[in-house]
């Protein structure tokens, strides 16, 4: 241990005289400094004599709960960062510290290893141990203005400043958090900017989509697997739990996740233990937790389709995302950002970003959040002419399609003596309104795509004249269309 790190002081609180000189006898050999208290008011004695960088507390205590112990720091605006201990199997003690502040828990019985590194944690970034030079990881503790990484999310809205202010609070702690918020709308942009700005930004962050895992394939991805457990398994191979070992570990769409794997990611989370698919031994995992869903949780548990336990230990924190029609203020800097993000990525220079091009974008509705807005910038430059941003229209997009759609063929005359067909309903005159227009429109510009390709061989550069559009906008609507080419095909009929 570094000579700054040995100089912290630590108070251990646990009525077990062989426990407390357990835990005393392994911090001394780290190097902190270590008081001892056996009680709630030993303890209050002591913080009231001196200050220490960590509290490390044992859940009951003779005369109390190391709660209280936690609610006298917050109260005094204490800079010691808590550990709690509980015992085995308490889930509702560890999620009830978690939420009132506590830095993290440890389950008894403690594993050393696991004590030792808890408290290392703890120690990064308390008052009287810091670095000589502050590390990135200590991001979250700067004024918000002053964040680099906080800076990346885009808007200075209302709503946007109160995520990034929970952001910087939260991410000094070691609890679980869930986002939720609808698709589109950055759910792993923000998990991103909790992990960099966390005591974790040096270990790595492993994002995990939950619902594009096959399920007989979970198991082994989450908690790794030994050679030969299964066919093809050829060599030992870590799990999403090991690769992210001392950073986070990020469950987007947790919603999505099979309802058996969900009790052994439970277990997981709660024993901070792994066992690899073929093992008969537990491997100890140091992770942070983040999760993001854009469905009801709440809702799922109601139903079924989601344990409640799980939820419970996941939802310590929650970081609820705005959807972009609650912070249209935030429109001119979003398109900015983007328009530069898409010209850095296509390589020419795209047209400016005008007054009016602002307000067509600000006139469609944008469901699908941020992601829809990109898609629609996107399709805007591929689509303009000259040197400023043409945005369609909502309804002359779906006119232009529907003008594409080819007409269906003439009724053919009913023959001498039949009687003549009923006049139609009323209802069927006009085909239902689609209930997402987007989605819609995409589906029918595939197919006259797609229809179009294959007429012509699947050469673009005479799919585009087929179509009456330049060779740069048939190639962007093959890419935002996932439209399959040939494996030849990348280049095939183009000029090079």
């Amino acid at each position: 241990m570094n000579a700054t790190a040995s100089a912290a002081s630590i108070l251990v609180v646990d009525d077990e005289p062989d426990l407390r000189t357990l835990y005393e006898l392994t911090l001394l050999r780290e190097g902190y400094r270590v008081e001892t208290a056996a009680s709630v008011a030993e303890a209050r004695e002591q913080l009231q004599r001196r200050k220490f960088d960590a509290v490390i507390t044992d859940m009951r205590l003779p005369d109390g709960l190391g709660l209280d112990l936690l609610y006298d720091l917050r109260e005094q605006q204490r800079r010691e960062r808590c550990v709690v201990m509980t015992a085995y199997g308490s889930a509702e003690n560890a999620v009830e510290a978690l939420r009132s502040g506590a830095f993290d828990y440890l389950t008894k019985p403690v594993d050393l290893k696991q004590f030792r590194s808890v408290v290392a944690s703890a120690i990064q970034g308390t008052g009287g141990v810091l670095p000589a030079a502050t590390p990135p990881r200590m991001a979250a503790q700067e004024p918000d203005g002053d964040n680099p990484v906080l800076a990346r999310l885009i808007g200075e809205s209302g709503a946007m400043r109160n995520v990034k202010q929970r952001i910087a609070k939260v991410a000094r702690s070691m609890a679980p958090v869930l986002i939720r918020g609808e698709s589109g709308t950055g759910k792993e942009l923000v998990a991103r900017a909790l992990h960099a700005s966390s005591q974790r930004a040096d270990g790595p962050l492993v994002a995990v989509n939950c619902g594009a895992i096959p399920e007989n394939l979970l198991e082994a991805e989450f908690f790794g697997a030994r050679k030969g457990s299964y066919t093809g398994s050829t060599h030992d191979r870590e799990g999403y739990f090991q690769a992210a070992r001392g950073g986070t570990l990020f469950l987007d769409e947790i919603g999505d996740l099979a309802l058996p794997m969900q009790s052994k990611l439970l277990r997981a989370i709660q024993e901070r233990t792994v066992r690899p698919l073929g093992s008969t031994q537990e491997e100890a995992v140091d992770v942070r937790i983040v999760s993001a869903t854009h469905r009801d949780l709440a809702a799922d548990v109601q139903a079924g389709r989601f344990r409640q336990d799980l939820y419970y230990r996941l939802n310590v924190i929650e970081l609820l995302i705005p959807p972009l029609r609650e912070r249209r203020e935030d429109l001119p800097a979003l398109c900015e950002a983007l328009l530069a993000r898409i010209e850095q990525e296509s390589g020419p220079p795209v047209p400016r970003l005008g007054a009016a091009a602002l307000q067509r974008i600000a006139q469609h509705p944008l469901t699908g959040n941020v992601r829809e807005l990109e898609n629609l910038l996107h399709r805007a430059v591929a689509l303009s002419d000259g040197n400023e941003l043409q945005v369609e229209h909502p309804a002359a997009a779906a006119a232009e399609v529907a003008a594409a759609v080819p007409a269906p063929p003439p009724p053919t005359p009913p023959e001498a003596g039949t009687p003549p067909a009923p006049p139609p309903a009323a209802a069927s005159d006009e085909p239902p309104l689609p209930s997402d227009l987007q989605a819609w429109l995409d589906q029918h510009e595939r197919e006259i795509l797609v229809r179009a390709l294959r007429e012509t061989g699947f050469n673009r550069t005479a799919t585009a004249a087929r179509l009456g559009i330049s060779l740069r906008q048939i190639r962007y609507r093959i890419d935002r269309l996932n439209i399959a080419m040939p494996q030849d095909g990348d280049n095939h009929g183009e000029a090079q």
